[in-house]
């Protein structure tokens, strides 16, 4: 058994929240990753996919998913599963925290193979899959 003191959690700022890993492969956890999602208001992440199914539930504020197409808009209290393989991009006028987590490796990356305008160094590029920060 691993304790993962808060101390010892990993922060990672992108230009569109901030992701602090509380478990992961590389901080005590061996199957799963685990973090927390922190978004301001008026922000929304690029469109992506992930290889393995994510779950997320809202603490506070509330978003608006894309996820292939179909709109679900949840709030505080509310858990959002995003199956693998399908394309996603989540959107918030209000900011929130939500916690996640995800079987380990779960890679993510461009369901079409092209690189999002304004993409951030950290996301992946063109076919790529990559592992983000908070879940490696």
């Amino acid at each position: 058994m691993s304790v993962v003191r808060r101390t010892e959690t990993r922060r990672t700022e992108t230009p569109n929240g901030v992701m602090t890993t509380f478990a992961s492969p590389t901080q005590g956890g061996t199957g799963l990753s685990m973090w927390h999602v922190e978004m301001a208001p008026g922000r929304q992440g690029p469109p992506h996919a992930a290889d393995a199914e994510q779950i997320w539930t809202f603490l506070t504020g509330g978003a608006t998913v894309d996820l292939a197409g179909d709109v679900l808009t949840v709030g505080p209290g509310d858990t959002l599963v995003l199956p693998a393989g399908l394309a996603r991009r989540v959107a918030t006028d209000t900011g929130f925290t939500a916690v996640a987590v995800a079987p380990a490796p779960c890679r993510v990356y461009n369901p079409d193979q092209v690189t999002p305008e304004h993409a951030c160094e950290l996301a992946p590029k063109a076919a790529e899959r990559i592992v983000p920060p908070w879940m490696a």
